[in-house]
């Protein structure tokens, strides 16, 4: 069993870069499918998401390869084989095999996605739109299936704003047969970086990035090369992180304009943030004040900074308060920051947290991709040596990041556990 091993109290300081974007990755990957000649994406984060994809990828007969950031997929061979099982349950975004799938071949089998567990996450509205693109939907033994004749396109209306379905849509459209418009469409950069990518292989999009976007089917996509976006959530995690405990960090490969809400609440906080033209400096913080947040979808503030967000609040003057709109369970990282001396309370889909209390060093457990990033940030910040276990959520979404860290200045590191061996006196009734 491999931990995280963290010493607090080390300030950071140097130059920090951030990855491609773990959201959009997860989605370009499948997207490649669609194309009928290599595709090759640059800049993509070396997390455990991907080599999963990739693996994925490969057995249904692309030729795979990933080197230093940069994947090249030929689907030429790809074949329309069902995947009920297996890597397919290892993460959520899996279900992106759906509409690419789909959409290449007019139906496919994915067994029902997995990931970290965050309360109700539905797939109603990829399957409304599939059904509305004319696929027959059915649940068999765990999986989906879809079958089409023929995808045709037409008007889907999202009764909840969503990222994934609003992804799934366009991989299914963009080959279907006529005009798809999909309505109130989520907004996020991750959905205009899939859309850039499905462009560039020669399908017909526009909207993407607003509330309505409307897809011409065409009979064919080919290969392209695409460079994906910065991941916003990393950044906006080493954004917080310097906050805590920064002497001045400057974190790279970042586009501002994704991390407006974010930035508006440092800034309330008394973080002092110097944009620059890709890159963000943030100098030492002497004081934090209390502050109020609620995650909205995009431009909002985000969901999957929350999290980490909670921790900041811990070492701000006064009483702070998180609402999360988007996944009310999304708070099993309090729990944890109780253990080493957090003051916080969850009442529904609300975090109220109390500071500034100086966090000591304690053996935790990371219950998801963002509850981990959690932990890592207090225990940067906490007195002793903190474990965290479970990382195993921690590195689906960061790559490379006691690299990046230590390179800060941070003693972290990663440790092989032995297993404690039970004597049969201990088993004794």
């Amino acid at each position: 069993m491999d931990v995280y091993k963290i010493k607090g109290g080390n300030r950071l300081k140097g130059t920090i870069k951030v990855s491609g974007a773990k959201n959009s990755a997860v989605a370009l990957i499948p997207a490649t499918l669609l194309a009928d000649s290599p595709v090759t994406i640059e800049g993509l984060p070396e997390i455990a998401d991907v080599y999963i994809l990739k693996e994925i990828l490969e057995e249904v007969g692309a030729k795979v390869t990933f080197e230093n950031g940069t994947m090249t997929v030929d689907p030429t061979h790809v074949e329309d084989m069902a995947l009920p099982n297996g890597n397919i349950k290892k993460l959520r975004a899996s279900y992106y095999l759906m509409g690419a799938m789909l959409g290449k071949f007019g139906h496919a089998a994915i067994g029902l996605p997995g990931g970290c567990h965050l309360g109700p996450r539905p797939i109603d509205q990829h399957i409304k739109g599939f059904e509305a693109l004319g696929a027959k939907v059915s649940n068999e033994h765990g999986a989906i299936y879809l079958r089409a004749e023929q995808l045709e396109g037409t008007k889907v209306y999202l009764d909840v704003v969503s990222v994934g379905a609003t992804i799934n849509i366009m991989l299914a459209a963009v080959r279907a047969k006529g005009r798809t418009i999909i309505e109130n469409a989520a907004k996020e950069p991750e959905i205009i970086d899939v859309a850039t990518l499905l462009s560039n292989m020669g399908a017909n999009i526009k909207g993407a990035g607003t509330n309505i976007i409307r897809i011409e089917g065409v009979d064919a996509l080919h290969g392209t090369n695409h460079t994906i976006i910065p991941d916003r959530i990393e950044a906006g995690t080493f954004m917080i992180m310097a906050a805590l405990i920064g002497d001045g960090v400057q974190i790279d490969n970042v586009i501002p304009l994704h991390l407006e809400a974010l930035i508006a609440k440092l800034q309330e906080m008394g973080v002092v943030i110097e944009e620059r033209e890709d890159s963000l400096f943030i100098p030492r913080v002497e004081h934090l004040k209390s502050v109020d947040v609620k995650t909205l979808v995009y431009p909002g503030f985000a969901t999957d900074l929350q999290q980490p967000f909670t921790v900041l609040m811990t070492q701000a003057d006064g009483t702070s308060v998180i609402t999360d709109t988007i996944y009310s369970a999304r708070f099993k990282q309090i729990d944890e920051l109780r253990r080493m001396n957090g003051d916080g309370r969850v009442e529904g889909s609300t975090a109220i947290i109390k500071g500034p209390t100086p966090l000591e060093a304690a053996s935790v457990r990371a219950s998801d991709l963002r509850a981990g990033a959690a932990l890592v940030l207090a225990g940067l910040i906490a007195d002793g040596e903190t474990e965290i276990h479970d990382i195993y959520h921690i590195e689906r979404g960061y790559g490379k990041l006691i690299k990046k860290l230590t390179a800060l200045g941070a003693d972290i590191r990663r440790v092989t556990l032995e297993p404690v061996e039970i004597s049969n006196a201990d088993n004794a009734l």
